[in-house]
């Protein structure tokens, strides 16, 4: 079996584990699958080969053997099923495990990235700072029902599964913002996902893709 995921050549993140193709990365880690990085540019994200593999141009792709998929969610549960590691055994756990992960995708992390891009797309009209009031409260309400069912859990149900590692990653988007901060388990359970060896991996993997663009750019 031979995996590929395509990445950002030059990722807008500069390293710090945001781009998408780090939920992959850590579900590979966690599943002890190895796999190749494709590094791709925004113009070819734009062109007809990769739209045929990824029609919204966007990254990771993810292929393995025969097949292509897209979608964070969908890889990362598509590894979690066929490679273990990252769902419960039991079927009513895993049923619970699969809820969360859509939780996290569908319900945590929407008024995150609409706030996130609200300041590329509107930042400069005059009624932005009431938007990002009526953001910022959304946001807090989303954390603050999470944190009322995480209580004083390590993760969101039982083991540590798919659903903590894609949950994990939509809270980093809002770190340092001084809405999680609001929110001490939630601070400690992030870190609790980033502590993971797994984690840790695939973070210095999407790192390195940047300090060594950067070295690259700094030899001319």
């Amino acid at each position: 079996m031979t995996i590929t995921i395509t990445a950002f050549e030059a990722s807008p993140d500069q390293g710090r584990g945001l781009a998408r193709d780090m939920r992959v990365r850590w579900a590979l880690e966690e599943a002890g699958l190895a796999y190749r990085v494709e590094l791709v540019s925004f113009a070819q994200m734009k062109q007809a080969p990769y739209l045929r593999q990824q029609p919204f141009g966007q990254i990771p792709v993810y292929r393995e053997d025969d097949l292509t998929l897209f979608e964070t969610g969908a890889i990362v549960f598509h590894i979690a099923q066929h490679h273990g590691a990252l769902l419960p055994a039991a079927p009513d756990a895993r049923a619970r495990a699969i809820t969360w992960m859509f939780a996290a995708l569908n319900t945590v992390e929407p008024p995150i990235i609409e706030r996130e891009q609200a300041h590329f797309t509107v930042g400069s009209r005059p009624w932005f700072s009431e938007l990002t009031a009526v953001m910022d409260e959304r946001a807090r309400v989303r954390l603050a029902q999470l944190s009322d069912h995480l209580g004083d859990g390590a993760w969101l149900d039982g083991d540590f599964s798919a659903a903590d590692l894609l949950m994990v990653l939509v809270l980093r988007r809002i770190e340092g913002d001084g809405i999680l901060e609001a929110f001490p388990n939630l601070i400690a359970y992030v870190a609790r996902g980033e502590s993971r060896p797994a984690y840790q991996r695939a973070y210095a993997a999407q790192e390195k893709v940047y300090t060594d663009r950067v070295s690259q750019d700094l030899r001319g």
